[in-house]
């Protein structure tokens, strides 16, 4: 979902100059993927966050642009299908000579989603790590700061997107709609979701879908603590709403995603691969100092 709360973090991490406790050699180069309603180069928010991390760890930093503008790639995240941006940006990376080593893949919100999809349909080049901070793994079942159990306009509205998000023209136009998971109709979802069932394995099992995710060193997932964006929050885990309703949640092992191990994520869990990371605040909304402590291992 939108990144609402980015900016401030971001100027906060823009602040800080390299100094002498910068990384000595060079690791591997790191590919950013925004969120909704922010783009690839705004200086206030990722342009300046590429530079920050250059400057920091000294290494090249792709951050993603979807078409050949910035009008372009801030229309991407409401009305590209992610189908098509995971090809174009699969295309990008393989035609990358800096990238032909591997990469640590960071996404910020949705942009999280899209990166997996990336470990999972395009695993040339490699991706190392993938972190996503806020990125909604089993979806979004509620509309940004806009706490549906508690508002009725916010239920209404809710209740609204659901009923038309599994059309078809919803699904080809509208990205959200793509990630729209209805626990009330668990079936709808899984046959008409035209990009989150897919890379979950939630109709068919693709086989590659989890040779490929299996190769990364580390997936790493950040929830906020305190989100408003996400619903449920612990999407930003691959927890979700139990089946058959909207108010209790399960964790990621307690999912059939999970038990019956559609992805691989048992296999994962066992080898420590999978990487849990909480972040006191609301969506996107993070320090420097909470980056580099926790972030900067896995760069």
């Amino acid at each position: 979902m939108k990144a609402f709360g980015a900016i401030g973090a971001l100027v906060v991490l823009l602040a800080v100059q390299a100094s002498g406790n910068n990384v000595t050699s060079p690791g591997l180069p790191i590919v950013m993927w925004h969120g909704m309603g922010d783009t690839c180069c705004f200086p206030f928010s990722l342009g300046g966050f590429k530079k920050f991390l250059e400057a920091e760890l000294g290494v090249y930093v792709k951050s993603l642009e979807i078409g050949n503008s910035i009008v372009t790639d801030y229309k991407s995240g409401y009305l590209i299908h992610p189908n098509r941006q995971v090809e174009d940006v699969c295309n990008q990376l393989n035609g990358d000579p800096q990238l032909a080593n591997g990469y640590n893949a960071i996404g910020f919100s949705q942009g999280g989603q899209f990166l997996r999809a990336i470990a999972q349909r395009c695993p040339t080049p490699r991706m190392n790590n993938l972190i996503t901070l806020g990125g909604q793994h089993q979806g979004v079942f509620g509309l940004p700061d806009c706490p549906s159990i508690s508002s009725k306009t916010c239920e209404y509205f809710r209740q609204l997107l659901n009923y038309a998000a599994y059309a078809s023209w919803v699904q080809n136009y509208l990205v959200q709609a793509t990630y729209w998971h209805d626990p009330l109709n668990e079936l709808a979802y899984k046959e008409s979701s035209t990009f989150l069932a897919d890379i979950n394995n939630e109709r068919t099992v693709n086989e590659t879908y989890i040779e490929n995710l299996q190769q990364l060193n580390k997936f790493v997932m950040v929830k906020f603590t305190k989100d408003k964006i996400v619903q449920p929050i612990e999407s930003q885990w691959f927890g979700y709403y139990k089946p058959g309703q909207d108010r209790e949640t399960q964790k990621l092992e307690e999912s059939e995603l999970f038990l019956k191990n559609r992805l691989g994520l048992q296999e994962m869990q066992k080898r420590n691969k999978l990487v849990f990371l909480e972040c006191p605040g609301n969506h996107l909304q993070f320090t420097k100092d909470w980056f580099k402590q926790n972030i900067y291992p896995f760069l």
